[in-house]
């Protein structure tokens, strides 16, 4: 089969003919439709993020197929489903801490790098091999919608730290980093949800207008000042109640300033889940003051990628028409021109936009 190789870190992404995966007991073959391409895939390429993954690889976090084989334990799965390949995977020997490895992207730990020796491969190829539970089916699709799915890649993260923070309907939630792309995400997915409000606080201008265009009143951007205090004042008088929840995704080049100032804005008993990357290329540590999250009962969690359960509820949402696929523009590149939707997706790294690797018709 043909597939995208990363043979070193800092070259271009080579297209060879490999050897198809072979099926294991607990395993599925999916033959790859549409494979997203993350916005920050060149920073992973290049070897900037320092990311666990080991060479040669084929990469790629993610993708929307159909079955091609299953293995023995299947019992649901049929040949021909339309499945979303969750990268995600878990180990299934501790289901209190199970290790983790994103698949064909990254591993966190000694038990997410043992992991990744064998689900190693990502969804840059014609055919990828998952665990059973990985492969989980969102039903019947126009292939022709196949690539806008792949949005669900990112939605999940969103709804992964919603889910962690158990966000309820009728909460306001601040969105830390929202004219960014997981944080826009975050955004149309609490709004989905049924938050009352979701302040929306950032710099750009112009993408706060287009995120108030895109929701409406329940929707309320902030322009930040990079004044820590004023800029948390002002997110406090902007929002319509008392801020329940903060969700940071912040990436690392912002200063931690910014997002405890996010951050120090929820209420007495509020919630903040971190899952942005501040500090991880060094920098000042978050610091949150002991005093006020012991004296005002503030829940802080951290929290990476979302539970297993998460894809369900999220095509829940996309099926029942509460969050629209339509806010995402997708631009489309054969596999063969994958360096140039690396380059794309680096370039267009806003909020709803979204380039994919386009596999099959």
């Amino acid at each position: 089969m043909k597939a995208a190789v990363l043979n070193n870190f800092g070259s271009p992404l080579v297209i060879e003919d490999v050897a198809d995966p072979k099926l294991g007991t607990g395993e599925v073959i999916v033959d790859v439709v549409a494979a997203p391409v993350l916005s920050y895939a060149d920073e992973v390429f290049s070897g900037e993020r320092q990311y666990l993954l080991p060479t040669p690889v084929v990469p790629g976090c993610g993708a929307i197929g159909r079955v091609r084989d299953v293995g023995p334990d299947a019992t649901r799965l049929k040949i021909g489903d339309w499945v979303f390949c969750d990268p995600t995977v878990r180990s299934r020997d501790n289901a209190v801490m199970p290790d983790i490895t994103l698949q064909g992207w990254s591993a966190r730990g000694d038990g997410g790098k043992k992991l990744q020796e064998y689900f190693r491969d990502g969804a840059f190829a014609e055919r990828i091999r998952v665990p059973t539970e990985n492969a989980i089916p969102i039903g019947d699709l126009d292939p022709a919608e196949a690539s806008r799915w792949c949005a669900v890649n990112t939605l999940l993260i969103a709804y992964g730290g919603l889910l962690a923070m158990d966000f309820k309907a009728g909460e306001t939630l601040l969105v830390s980093g929202a004219t960014g792309n997981f944080g826009s995400a975050t955004v149309a997915t609490a709004l989905a949800m049924g938050a009352r409000s979701v302040i929306a606080p950032g710099r750009n201008e112009a993408i706060l207008h287009d995120l108030k265009r895109r929701f409406g009143d329940r929707l309320v951007p902030v322009q930040l000042s990079g004044n820590a205090d004023r800029d948390s004042e002002a997110m406090r008088r902007a929002a319509p109640a008392p801020i329940d929840a903060a969700l940071d995704f912040l990436p690392p080049s912002v200063p931690a300033s910014v997002a405890r100032a996010a951050i120090m804005t929820v209420r007495p008993y509020g919630r903040a889940v971190l899952m942005g990357g501040v500090g991880m290329l060094g920098g000042e540590d978050l610091a949150l003051p002991y005093p006020w999250i012991m004296r005002n009962n503030i829940t802080i969690l951290g929290q990476w990628m979302y539970r297993p359960k998460a894809v369900i509820g999220m095509v829940g949402l996309i099926r029942g028409g509460l969050l629209d696929l339509d806010h995402y523009a997708v631009t489309e590149f054969a596999l063969e021109d994958v360096n140039k939707a690396v380059a794309h997706a680096a370039a267009n790294a806003g909020p709803f936009k979204l380039t994919v690797l386009r596999l099959q018709a």
